[in-house]
C-alpha cells in the first residue's frame, strides 16, 4: 500500500475527518468500467470507505482522472485530509526560478487543481461555481507567473526600455485580460482561456514605444507557448489570444491606446458583449482596470440598446450555420455550449439583456451567468420563472459539459454519439440512461423555446390592417423617413407594423392616430433602436398608440426626443414619485458619473427630459391628479436648478476664480415661485448677490464683483436653456428683475433692497408676493426673505394699490385681447385675472403667503374678499389650472377642440370631469363668469368693506 496514514489519537482523528473531503460527500458516481475501479480501490484502500467509492467510480468512468490518481497519489492523499479549501490552496502554490522549473511547477498544479476539481465535483463537494472558480484561479496564477516571469527575462537581457527588477512586479506595464468564462470566474473542465494582451504605452518614452512593443511581444508569446505547450509532463492551458482587436494584423500585445481607438471606431457588437465578461486577470492589474473603466461607454451605451438583440440573433445564425448546429434537437452528438437550447443560448440571452439597460443601470454590469440573471430578475428585465429555469438549466449543462471533459480531458463540448458513451455519462452522474436523455431533451428544449422567442420575436408574414386610401398614403410615405433608411430598420419595422397597424386602427380615431403617429415617425433622426425596443416591449406599442391618439404635440414631442422612452422600461417608470429631495439626489448622482461640464449639461437634459415625460405620461393616463402633476412639475424645475447653479458655478470660478463677496442666491418667480409650473412653463429667475462694489474675484481672469455675478448669470442662463444635442432644460424669463429689460441681469443685495423699497412700482410689488430662494447661498436668500417681508409688510394706501391693480387689469385686457373662450390664462376671471386679485391681497395683508390658493385666503382675513368670492375664485382657479395642464400637454398652440382629435378631447373631459364639449365650455365659461363678477366687486371696495 502507498503512504498509509499513520495512527492518531481518536480525537484528532475525528476532527481530522470532519474537516476532510471525506465529510463533505453528497453523491458518488458509479464505475462503467469494472478493472480501473477495482485497481484504484485497492491503491487507496485504506481510505474511509465513502472516499474509495468515489475514488473507484470516478476511475470507472475517467480514463484521465485515473491517470492522474495513479500520478499524484502521495499528493492526494495528504490533500484528501485536510479542508478542501486549503487543499486547493496549497496546490496553487507555483514556484520555479528557471524557466524549466516554472513549467514543470505549473504542469504539476494543473494535474493536481484538475484531479481535486474533477473528485469534487463528481462527489458533490463544491457547487459548480466553486469548481468553475478553482480552475479560473489556476488560470490567474499561472498566467500571471508566466507573464511576469518572461518579462522578468526581458528585463534582465536589458531589452525592455528603462525597466528594472522593480518593473517585474507590475509585468513593465503589461496585462491580461481574461475574456470569456475565464473572466466571468467560470472556466469550464477541458476549457482554453482566452485572453487579450495589452500594455500601458505611457509608461514609456515615445522614442522607447517601439522597443518596449516589441520586447513586450516576444514575452507574450514564451508566455503563451509556456502555458499551452504540450510536454512530457503535460500542458497548462491551451491559450487563445485572438480576441484582441484586429487580429489578423495586429501583434498578440497591443498598447491600450491603440485598442481604445479601434473600439471607439470599429468596435461591434459582438466585442461589447465579449467585454461584459473581462477582467484584469495578470500582470499590471491597475493598469487593466483603468482601461476597462475608460472602455465602459464603449460596452454599456448610455441609452437602452434594443438594438443589440438583433446583433446578438444575427451571430447565434451565423454560429450555427459555420458549425452546422441547425436543424431539431438530437441529443447524440449535440453540441452543449453552442447547439440548440445550449450553454450559449443562455450565455447571450445574459449579455443581450446586460448591454440593452447596463448603461442605465451599474448594477446589471456581471460577468456571471447566474448572478446576472439574477440582477435581471431584480430590476424586472427577466420574470423570475424564466430565470430560474435558465439558471436550473445552466447548472445542469455545466455539469453535464464537465463530464463529457473529464473522461479524457478533451476540449469538447458533445454529447456521446454512441450508447456506450451515453451510459458512461449516465454512470458519472449517478442516474439511469432513460432519466439522463429525458432531462437532457428537456433542458435543452425548454432553453431553445424561452431564448428564442426573445431573439426572434414577431412575425412578419403576419396580415397587415385595413386602410383606407389616405391611410395607406400615409403608411406608404413612411419609407421616405430618416428612420426608415437603413435595410436593417426596414426589417424590424416590418415585423413590428402588423400589430402597430392594428393598434393604430383601434384607436377612438383610427385616422388622426395614424396623422399622429406619422408626426412622430417623421421626427425619429434613426429607427433601429427604437423599433428593437416595440419589437421586445409591446406594451411600450400601446403607449404610443395611447399618446398618437391622444396628445399629437407629444408625438412630435417624441419624435425628437425619443431616448426618454428608455425611461419607460428601464426604471422605476410608474413608482411613486422621489419628490424634489430625491430627484436632486438622482441628478446629481447621474451628473457625478460624467466627466466634464458639457457631458454633465448634456447628462441634466437626458436626465429632466425622461422625468417630464414620466409626468406627462401619468397625467395623460390619469394615474396623477392636475394639482399633483403641478407640483411634480415645480419639484422637478427646483431640482434641475439646485444642482446646475454650483456646477456653472464651479465652471466659472475656475475660469475666474471663487466668487467675490459672500456669494449669490437665485429667486424663483412667477409660476416657479408660487410652485404652480406647468408643462410648457419658462422659469422665472433673479440673481442677488452680495460683494461690495469694489471687490473682486482671485481668479487667472479676475473680474470685479457686477461682472462677475452678471457673468455667471448669463452663464447659468445658458446653462438651462442653450440647445444641446439633447434639447434644452428651460426657457428663461428675467424680466421680473429690477428695472426689468433695462437693469443688469444680476442685482446686488443692497440695490435690491433700495429699489424694492424706493423705486418699484406695484407690478413689481405684486410679483415679488411670489419670490422664493431656489438655490445658491441661503443665507442671502434670508436677507432677500427679510427684504420681502419689510417691503409686502409695511403700511401702503389700499386705494391706490387697488386703483393700480385696476389699471394693470385694464391695460392686459387690451394688450391680449380676445383670446377665445377656452384660454385658461388670459381674460376676464381667467388664471393671471385671479392671480392679480389674489398677489394684490397678499399686498395689502400684513403677511404674504406665496401660493395664489392662500393669498385668497389672507384676503378673507383682511376683510376684502367674502368666502363667497374666494369660493368662486378658487373654483375658477382650480377649473383653469386643470385645463392649462391638459391642453399645454396635448397642443402647444391655442386649445381648439375641433383640431386635437377624438383622444384629445377624451382626455380633457375626463381631466375636467365633463360629459362633451358643450359640458367642457359651459364650465370654463360659467366659473370665469363667476370669478370676474366677484373679482370686479373686490376691486370696488377697500379691504375692511367686505359684507
Amino acid at each position: 500500500m502507498h503512504g498509509r496514514i499513520g495512527l492518531t489519537t481518536p480525537d484528532r482523528a475525528a476532527n481530522l475527518r470532519a474537516m476532510s473531503f471525506a465529510s463533505h460527500i453528497t453523491r458518488c458516481p458509479r464505475p462503467f468500467e469494472t478493472d480501473p475501479a477495482r485497481e484504484i480501490a485497492t491503491s487507496f484502500d485504506d481510505l474511509a470507505p465513502e472516499m474509495v467509492e468515489v475514488l473507484s467510480g470516478t476511475a470507472g468512468c475517467s480514463p484521465y482522472l485515473k491517470g492522474l490518481m495513479t500520478k499524484e497519489d502521495a499528493w492526494l492523499r495528504d490533500a484528501l485530509s485536510m479542508d478542501p479549501d486549503e487543499a486547493i490552496d496549497r496546490a496553487l502554490v507555483i514556484e520555479g526560478e528557471s524557466e524549466a522549473d516554472l513549467s514543470a511547477a505549473l504542469r504539476q498544479a494543473k494535474r493536481r487543481v484538475a484531479l481535486y476539481t474533477g473528485l469534487a465535483d463528481l462527489a458533490g463537494v463544491w457547487p459548480l461555481e466553486k469548481v468553475t472558480g478553482a480552475l479560473t484561479r489556476l488560470a490567474d496564477i499561472a498566467t500571471d507567473k508566466a507573464l511576469k516571469f518572461h518579462v522578468g527575462r526581458e528585463i534582465a537581457r536589458g531589452k525592455l526600455p528603462g525597466a528594472t527588477e522593480d518593473d517585474i512586479a507590475t509585468a513593465g506595464g503589461a496585462f491580461a485580460l481574461a475574456m470569456g468564462k475565464m473572466g466571468a470566474g467560470e472556466l469550464n473542465y477541458s476549457s482554453d482561456i482566452d485572453l487579450i494582451m495589452l500594455f500601458d504605452e505611457t509608461r514609456y518614452d515615445d522614442d522607447d514605444y517601439h522597443d518596449a512593443r516589441a520586447s513586450l511581444i516576444r514575452a507574450v508569446r514564451k508566455m503563451s507557448s509556456m502555458l499551452s505547450e504540450n510536454t512530457a509532463d503535460g500542458y497548462v492551458f491551451r491559450t487563445d489570444l485572438r480576441l484582441r482587436p484586429d487580429p489578423s494584423v495586429t501583434p498578440v500585445i497591443i498598447s491600450t491606446d491603440a485598442a481604445e481607438r479601434y473600439y471607439e471606431s470599429l468596435g461591434r457588437t459582438w466585442e461589447r458583449a465579449a467585454h461584459i465578461k473581462a477582467r484584469t486577470c495578470a500582470g499590471d492589474i491597475e493598469a487593466g482596470d483603468r482601461y476597462l473603466e475608460v472602455l465602459r461607454p464603449f460596452v454599456y451605451r448610455k441609452h437602452l440598446d434594443f438594438a443589440a438583440i438583433q446583433d446578438a440573433h444575427d451571430m447565434r445564425l451565423r454560429i450555427r450555420e459555420h458549425k452546422g448546429l441547425g436543424g431539431p434537437i438530437t441529443l447524440p452528438g449535440h453540441d452543449m455550449k453552442l447547439g440548440r437550447g445550449g450553454i450559449r443560448e443562455i450565455e447571450f440571452f445574459t449579455q443581450t439583456r446586460q448591454l440593452i439597460a447596463g448603461g442605465r443601470d451599474p448594477e446589471l454590469r456581471l460577468r456571471g451567468t447566474v448572478e446576472g440573471l439574477a440582477a435581471l430578475v431584480e430590476k424586472g428585465w427577466v420574470p423570475a420563472d424564466v430565470a430560474e429555469t435558465l439558471t436550473r438549466h445552466y447548472r445542469f449543462h455545466r455539469d453535464v459539459e464537465h463530464r463529457v471533459q473529464m473522461v479524457r480531458d478533451a476540449q469538447t463540448h458533445k454529447l456521446p454519439s454512441t450508447d456506450e458513451g451515453f451510459r458512461r455519462l449516465a454512470c458519472m452522474m449517478d442516474m439511469d440512461r432513460a432519466h439522463l436523455v429525458s432531462d437532457l431533451t428537456t433542458a435543452l428544449t425548454e432553453v431553445h423555446d424561452l431564448t428564442e422567442g426573445f431573439f426572434a420575436p414577431g412575425d412578419a408574414s403576419a396580415p397587415t390592417a385595413d386602410l383606407d386610401k389616405e391611410e395607406a398614403e400615409i403608411v406608404e410615405g413612411w419609407k421616405a423617413y430618416p428612420a426608415l433608411r437603413s435595410s436593417r430598420a426596414v426589417t424590424i419595422f416590418d415585423r413590428l407594423k402588423p400589430d402597430l397597424l392594428a393598434a393604430l386602427k383601434g384607436a377612438a380615431r383610427p385616422r388622426e392616430a395614424i396623422i399622429n403617429f406619422d408626426k412622430f415617425l417623421s421626427g425619429l433622426p434613426a429607427g433601429v433602436q427604437l423599433f428593437s425596443l416595440f419589437d421586445s416591449n409591446p406594451t411600450l406599442v400601446d403607449l404610443i398608440v395611447d399618446i398618437a391618439a391622444t396628445a399629437p404635440a407629444l408625438s412630435v414631442y417624441l419624435g425628437r426626443n425619443a431616448q426618454v422612452l428608455d425611461a419607460v422600461i428601464g426604471g422605476d417608470f410608474f413608482s411613486a414619485w422621489p419628490g424634489e429631495s430625491g430627484l436632486r439626489a438622482d441628478l446629481q448622482e447621474t451628473l457625478d458619473a460624467l466627466p466634464d461640464y458639457e457631458a454633465k449639461l448634456d447628462g441634466a437634459r437626458r436626465w429632466m427630459k425622461e422625468w417630464h415625460f414620466r409626468i406627462g405620461v401619468h397625467l395623460l393616463r390619469g394615474l396623477t391628479p392636475p394639482a399633483e402633476a403641478g407640483l411634480d412639475y415645480a419639484d422637478l424645475a427646483d431640482a434641475v436648478v439646485r444642482v446646475i447653479w454650483p456646477l456653472v458655478a464651479e465652471e466659472f470660478a475656475r475660469k475666474h476664480g471663487t466668487p467675490p463677496g459672500n456669494g449669490a442666491v437665485l429667486l424663483g418667480m412667477g409660476s416657479l415661485g408660487a410652485r404652480t409650473v406647468g408643462p410648457a412653463s419658462d422659469l422665472d429667475l433673479i440673481v442677488i448677490y452680495d460683494a461690495p462694489g469694489d471687490a473682486e474675484s482671485d481668479g487667472k481672469r479676475p473680474l470685479g464683483s457686477r461682472a462677475y455675478y452678471s457673468r455667471l448669470t448669463q452663464a447659468m442662463v445658458t446653462a438651462l436653456s442653450a440647445q444641446m444635442p439633447e434639447g434644452r432644460l428651460y426657457e428663461v424669463d428675467m424680466r421680473l428683475r429690477p428695472s426689468g429689460r433695462q437693469g443688469p441681469v444680476a442685482t446686488s443685495l443692497a440695490a435690491f433692497s433700495a429699489y424694492q423699497r424706493d423705486e418699484a412700482w406695484t407690478w413689481e410689488h405684486l410679483a415679488l408676493t411670489r419670490a422664493r430662494p431656489i438655490a445658491g447661498d441661503m443665507a442671502i436668500g434670508d436677507a432677500v426673505e427679510e427684504v420681502r417681508a419689510e417691503v409686502l409688510g409695511r403700511d401702503r394706501d389700499p386705494a391706490r394699490t387697488i386703483a393700480d391693480v385696476v389699471e394693470m387689469r385694464a391695460r392686459i385686457a387690451e394688450a391680449k385681447g380676445d383670446t377665445g373662450p377656452l384660454d385658461p390664462k388670459i381674460g376676464p376671471g381667467r388664471l393671471q385675472d385671479i392671480e392679480l386679485v389674489a398677489q394684490c391681497a397678499a399686498v395689502l395683508a400684513p403677511e404674504t403667503p406665496r401660493l395664489t390658493e392662500d393669498q385668497i385666503a389672507i384676503g378673507v382675513e383682511i376683510g376684502w374678499i367674502t368666502r363667497d368670492e374666494a369660493q368662486a375664485l378658487n373654483a375658477a382657479y382650480d377649473t383653469m389650472r386643470r385645463l392649462q395642464s391638459g391642453a399645454k400637454l396635448i397642443t402647444d398652440g391655442t386649445l381648439d377642440l375641433d383640431t386635437v382629435g377624438q383622444g384629445g378631447r377624451a382626455f380633457l373631459f375626463r381631466l375636467m370631469e365633463v360629459e362633451d364639449g358643450e359640458a367642457l365650455l359651459d364650465r370654463v365659461t360659467g366659473c370665469a363668469e363667476t370669478a370676474t363678477k366677484a373679482i370686479e366687486a373686490i376691486l370696488a371696495r377697500r379691504p375692511g368693506e367686505a359684507a
